[in-house]
């Protein structure tokens, strides 16, 4: 096992054996010889050397055996075309989550026009792919990105660096409290917090249930404790014209809108789905004219 594709077979029947997802040959030896996918295919009669082939080898073993994520061996992961580093204080950025940030991107260009200064705030920011996201795409914007777990936000802020973000406010804090202390209001407000319920700890994946960092995954026995505590706080931060987007689990759709209806009972909430069909975001979009009295849950 010597050449690119000897390799690239070996890893995807061992991988597929296992149960294990397998395109991860690919993305490993991308990694390790430094090219792109398109460069790997076309060296596939290539011999690597001897210190790859054992540390590809010794790699996807451990995978294997233990479950480590790929984005874990590598150290970073990609997210709306840019590569941000993770690590095991951070959820790994899910391709759902650029759906959040596309669907958002149009909406505020429909409700408040591509080149308007905003403020937004990412709830629970994890590596900071949302809040990063958010200012480049729109970079006369000011992002709020916080998070509760200090190793969490300085990931975020490495990432924010690397990528040339330069428009984010880290804070660390508990869900809203920090906006909320410091007074601070925002025109776009999104989040992608803990939703798995407790009862599911024993039906996840070893990769996400033995790497994943828990704070960031469970959102209490019912999965809906952080969207409970964010809605209740929603008119303390908010301007009188906003949007709100949560990314949600499947099948909390109905519950986390009717959670923003008791909020805002006079705005449009919509539940939409991902590209598996599968409900992963609520939206809210709240009209000035109509945020002029709030019922409170």
């Amino acid at each position: 096992m010597n050449k690119v594709y000897e390799a690239l077979h070996w890893a995807s029947s061992f991988l597929g054996e296992n149960n294990r997802d397998q395109n991860i040959g690919e993305l490993l030896l991308m990694h390790y010889l430094g090219i792109s996918r398109a460069q790997l295919l076309s060296s596939l009669q290539d011999v690597m050397p001897t210190n790859v082939i054992n540390e590809f080898k010794h790699k996807i073993e451990e995978h294997v055996t233990n479950g480590v994520p790929v984005q874990h061996i590598i150290g970073s992961a990609p997210f709306y075309g840019r590569t941000f580093k993770v690590n095991k204080d951070v959820l790994i950025p899910r391709p759902e989550t650029e759906e959040l940030v596309e669907n958002v991107l149009s909406m505020i260009q429909v409700d408040f026009g591509v080149n308007e200064s905003l403020a937004i705030a990412d709830i629970g920011t994890g590596s900071g792919v949302i809040a990063i996201t958010m200012q480049l795409e729109l970079p006369e914007t000011h992002v709020y990105a916080i998070d509760i777990s200090d190793p969490a936000l300085k990931v975020a802020v490495k990432n924010a660096c690397n990528l040339g973000a330069n428009r984010i406010e880290f804070i660390q804090g508990s869900l809203l409290e920090p906006l909320i202390q410091k007074e601070i209001k925002v025109d776009v407000l999104l989040s992608n917090p803990p939703y798995i319920p407790l009862t599911d700890l024993n039906n996840l994946q070893d990769v996400v249930r033995n790497h994943d960092p828990h704070l960031a995954l469970f959102g209490g026995q019912s999965g809906l404790e952080f969207y409970e505590k964010i809605v209740r706080d929603l008119p303390k931060v908010l301007n009188r014209k906003a949007i709100v987007g949560f990314e949600i689990g499947d099948g909390q759709g109905e519950a986390v809108s009717e959670l923003l209806k008791q909020m805002y009972p006079d705005e449009t909430i919509t539940v939409l789905k991902d590209i598996n069909e599968k409900e992963r975001m609520v939206f809210v979009r709240i009209n000035e004219k109509n945020n002029t009295e709030i019922v409170g849950l």
